[in-house]
C-alpha cells in the first residue's frame, strides 16, 4: 500500500471516519509513503519509534506527532518505507520491486526510466538510497 501526497493531507488525517477505514498491516503488507503520506502513517501509529522521510512542508507536522524526520530521500525499516520529495518516489518504487522481485529487477526497472546519459549514475544512486543502513532512532 502506497500513501501518496497531497495538499489536503492534514484534512484527511483529521477525518476520524476516513482514518478508521485505513487498515494497514506491515506484518503482512509493504507500506510506503511519499511526502505528506508520512503524516498519514504517523497518525496511524506506523511510525512509532521509526524515523521517516517527508517533504520540507510536511516535516513540522510529522515532527509534531513525535516522529524523527531524516534529512535523506528514503528510509525503510521492515515493511514500512518513507520517501521525501516528489522525485524520491522512484526510490520508493525501487524498494517495492526489490522486496517483491529482487534487487536486479529493481535496478532494471530504474534503468528503463532513468534519463539517457545518466542511467548508470541514476540507478547506482537509487540503489544506494534503498540499501542505506538504518539509522539509530
Amino acid at each position: 500500500m502506497i500513501v501518496g501526497s497531497g495538499r489536503r493531507t492534514r484534512e484527511v488525517v483529521a477525518d476520524r471516519d476516513l482514518m478508521a477505514r485505513l487498515q494497514l498491516d506491515p506484518s503482512r503488507q509493504l507500506v510506503g509513503s511519499q511526502c505528506s503520506g508520512a503524516l498519514v502513517l504517523a497518525k496511524l501509529g506506523l511510525l512509532d519509534g521509526v524515523p521517516a522521510c517527508t517533504d520540507l512542508a510536511t516535516k513540522p507536522w510529522v515532527q509534531e506527532d513525535g516522529v524523527d524526520v531524516l534529512d535523506r530521500p528514503f528510509f525503510a525499516k521492515g515493511n514500512v518505507a518513507t520517501a521525501g520529495g516528489c522525485l524520491s518516489s522512484a526510490y520508493l518504487a525501487a524498494w517495492i520491486v526489490a522486496r517483491l522481485a529482487g534487487v536486479d529487477a529493481a535496478a532494471s526497472a530504474l534503468h528503463n526510466v532513468a534519463p539517457v546519459g545518466e542511467k548508470e549514475e541514476y540507478v547506482a544512486r537509487a540503489m544506494r538510497a534503498i540499501a542505506a543502513p538504518a539509522v539509530q532512532a
